[in-house]
């Protein structure tokens, strides 16, 4: 029954009522000009559905009785009872009805102008089932079907009740002896208390029946089928609100997945400045991936922060594309970029690119520095985003420097490494001209020492001594490496394993997991894939990198071959903790070495930091199988010694992870002995003028060694002219020597060369024989300056200094110093 409606419907002016009139009559034998029309239609319109009610109930429960057990007697019986709930739905929709109308009446202007609509009806009154509310906020609770009002005085409080979530777990610690209900809405909490349980949980069934059908959006009426009545209304839902107090989020909307009160899943915020939040929600934080837009104040573009939140702030890997066309890629914490970090400015004028570690927002520690317009690269150290303590600076045109920098500014001397070998040492300005103090070391030996001046238009004017006795500079000088005691190789990328360490000590939780390196995923578009894809139900063919599946795998993979491949697989893969951490030294050792940073002065310090990576990647294995086993609860076998977790690593790691680093590296080998390589190409075309016996002739070798039967003569070629026949099985197999990257791998070729020229020699005398070193020697030489191997002196120090230490003192070990002395031999 509409309260007002029939009132309103008989007060219209309108004409139909005085011809609707004699109609009535006809219904109702009592109806004379007087009664009112409004209880008139009442009697015609819904006292005759109720009787039909009333009728039915009786019929059927007639029928019921005359009825035998295990005929229809059952479903005449849920028919009675749908019935009779129909029936108590009438009376108590009525009642609600009267009871809403009553209270209109009762309640001041001030209150019905604001709270009466005409479908509103009232549920509960505190006047009626009394409850107060905490904090003395409230004279009366008054509870609607789709709101909860407090009003205290002249004014009230409103709460839709989509919005609200009922909790009975807490019992009020203040007031002992009474019965509470914690009341919970998006921005604040109050408690409901009765005096006594039944009366608490009364209001706590009609409250959870109320907001379980505003949020249905339909009552529950018995004919509707299944509506879930006496069910808790659902804690998880889906709204949308705007934030009115004073917090973090005021004023802002959220659109979005709520649990308890609070943001909790996926959802969308808006700030009226135009700032918005995108991403994964909970309890109230943004926690999960998220990506956020925040305008810039002069300009119509935005800052995007492609990121992974922790307890509302930014933390672990992200991505931020600045409206200015700068690009940061790398990790954050407490909302700002701290740790390692890669930041590039894409826009033309001033392109420059940094990677290196982050404090505070500001660069602070090692890191590299490329200035794409002036083609020099810095690395070294930073504080507060200036180069500040010691770096070096190498250029494109191939001039290196080592100076001490203080706020982006050079002081003190240096040493200047100049394309031609020539080395100064003393003070220089910015654009490398000599002043003051220094000594200037030329390639040929002289030496100059004095004070240099440059007057403009005069050029360079020195006072000094020149020595020119010759001594022929040491390798030291001409082949200087910097950076070894500066920049220890401890103490490079720190950010990038501080973060795998942490992701260690979390127990490598599977939400922790995209965001401690993300280094394998270029484009933030990628990111937020990849985030898609960690949410979603992934297909079966992923399924193996779960973390889960990882450590499980660890476990199971401690034996020395699999254990191999296994590394393999993990370090291959950009979905493994292990690979996603290979990736990100990548990034960091191209970004040192490569293009411009190919310079022959850093040989060591690139060498070093392959092999220290190698180092920590063994470690972190280690940790995995630690955290695994501690997870299966079995303990960890004993620790080795430091020494052999090294030579683990050398042997293990180090030849998988070499071909990630090998194209850089290699050119620097080449760059470090381009001098003896040129000499020893140059004795290579000497020697390969002589035909095979003159050249065997030659190198000394003994004649009964020879293997002329190899040698198949037509009448007119003479002996001494045929080329490239003797030994060529050993020098195809010398010649694979360049196709490979491993160390290993290149002893076994070398073994394998050797052997072959022991079979050759063993076919030519017809019996085994071991070759002595003296018969060695020669015949390896003529087998080198066969093969014609490109940078043959690059390749003999990569593999000294990369090879499994193990191997020293051993066969490797003799046959690569025979190899040594064959190229050295060659040079002369």
């Amino acid at each position: 029954v509409v309260v007002h409606g029939f009132e309103h419907a008989t007060k219209s002016k309108s004409e139909a009522w005085k011809h609707h009139k004699t109609v009535l009559k006809q219904f109702l034998t009592d109806f004379t000009s007087e009664t009112s029309m409004s209880l008139a239609l009442y009697t015609v319109l819904h006292k005759p559905i109720r009787d039909h009610v009333e009728q039915y109930i009786l019929l059927l429960t007639k029928l019921s009785e005359a009825l035998k057990e295990g005929s229809e007697k059952d479903t005449v019986t849920s028919a009675i009872k749908e019935y009779v709930k129909l029936e108590s739905f009438i009376s108590q929709v009525l009642d609600e009805a009267c009871f809403t109308k009553s209270l209109w009446k009762s309640l001041g202007y001030k209150f019905t102008d604001m709270l009466c609509v005409p479908e509103r009806r009232l549920l509960e009154d505190s006047k009626n089932l009394p409850i107060s509310a905490s904090t003395n906020r409230s004279d009366r609770i008054l509870l609607f079907d789709d709101v909860l009002v407090l009003i205290q005085g002249n004014s009230f409080q409103s709460f839709d009740l989509k919005l609200v979530w009922v909790d009975e777990s807490c019992r009020e610690k203040s007031a002992p002896g009474l019965y509470g209900l914690s009341i919970i809405t998006p921005e604040e909490t109050f408690f409901l208390s009765a005096k006594d349980p039944q009366m608490k949980a009364v209001w706590q069934w009609k409250l959870n029946q109320a907001i379980r059908q505003a949020l249905n959006g339909k009552r529950d009426f018995p004919l509707w089928g299944k509506t879930g009545e006496g069910t808790k209304p659902p804690s998880c839902r889906f709204f949308t609100y705007i934030f009115r107090l004073e917090g973090k989020f005021k004023s802002a909307s959220y659109e979005g997945e709520w649990h308890w009160g609070k943001p909790h899943g996926k959802g969308t915020l808006k700030w009226r400045d135009g700032r918005n939040h995108v991403g994964d929600f909970k309890e109230g934080l943004e926690h999960g991936f998220g990506i956020c837009l925040v305008p810039r104040r002069s300009e119509d573009r935005y800052d995007c922060y492609k990121c992974h939140w922790y307890e509302g702030k930014m933390r672990g890997y992200g991505i931020c594309e600045y409206g200015n066309d700068m690009v940061y890629k790398g990790y954050f914490k407490d909302n700002v970029r701290q740790g390692f970090g890669i930041l590039e400015n894409l826009s033309a004028e001033h392109p420059f690119k940094y990677t290196g570690q982050w404090e505070n927002d500001k660069k602070n520690g090692y890191g590299v520095w490329e200035d794409k317009d002036r083609g020099e690269r810095y690395i070294g150290t930073w504080l507060d985003d200036h180069k500040h303590g010691q770096g070096i600076v190498v250029t494109q045109s191939g001039i290196c420097y080592q100076r001490t920098f203080h706020a982006d500014k050079m002081v003190g001397s240096g040493i200047l490494l100049l394309e031609d070998d020539s080395v100064y040492e003393g003070n220089f300005t910015e654009d490398l001209t000599f002043v003051g103090k220094g000594k200037l070391s030329f390639a040929n030996g002289f030496i100059l020492e004095g004070t240099f001046t440059n007057k403009s238009g005069q050029g360079l004017q020195t006072h000094g001594i020149l020595n020119t006795s010759n001594e022929q500079l040491d390798d030291r000088i001409t082949k200087a490496q910097l950076g070894l005691e500066e920049f220890p190789v401890e103490k490079r990328w720190k950010g990038i394993y501080d973060q795998f360490l942490e992701f260690i000590h979390s127990g490598c939780k599977e939400e922790t997991e995209e965001s401690f390196t993300g280094f394998h995923i270029q484009t933030s578009k990628e990111l937020r894939k990849s985030q898609e894809y960690l949410f979603c139900q992934r297909g079966t063919e992923d399924i193996s990198w779960k973390i889960e599946d990882i450590l499980e795998e660890l476990v199971q993979h401690q034996e020395l071959e699999s254990l191999q491949s296994y590394l393999e697989k993990a370090l291959k893969s950009s979905l493994h903790p292990l690979g996603k951490l290979l990736k990100a030294l990548t990034i960091a050792f191209q970004a040192t070495y490569s293009g411009i940073g190919a310079n022959r002065h850093l040989l060591t310090m690139a060498q070093e930091e392959v092999k220290h990576y190698a180092k920590k990647i063994w470690e972190f294995y280690q940790g995995l199988l630690h955290l695994a086993l501690e997870q299966k609860g079995q303990l960890p076998a004993k620790c080795v010694d430091e020494d052999t977790s090294d030579q683990k690593a050398c042997s293990m790691v180090l030849p998988l992870i070499l071909p990630c680093f090998y194209p850089e590296l290699f050119m620097l080998y080449m760059l470090y002995h381009e001098r003896e390589d040129d000499l020893y190409c140059q004795g290579i075309v000497d020697l390969s003028l002589f035909p095979d016996i003159k050249l065997l002739e030659f190198l000394d070798v003994q004649k009964h060694l020879w293997p002329l039967k190899d040698l198949t003569l037509t009448t007119n070629q003479r002996r001494s002219l045929i080329k490239d026949k003797c030994f060529l099985s050993a020098t195809e197999c010398l010649q694979k020597l360049i196709t490979t990257v491993d160390p290993r791998e290149k002893l076994v070729i070398l073994q394998k060369t050797y052997e072959e020229i022991e079979r050759t020699v063993s076919r030519v005398v017809e019996k085994d024989y071991k070759l002595p070193m003296d018969d060695l020697l020669p015949l390896l030489m003529y087998v080198v300056s066969r093969a014609k191997i490109q940078h043959l002196g690059a390749e003999i120090h990569l593999i000294r200094d990369l090879m499994d230490p193990t191997n020293q003192g051993g066969l490797y070990d003799f046959l690569l110093t025979a190899l040594e002395s064959c190229y050295e031999h060659i040079q002369r």
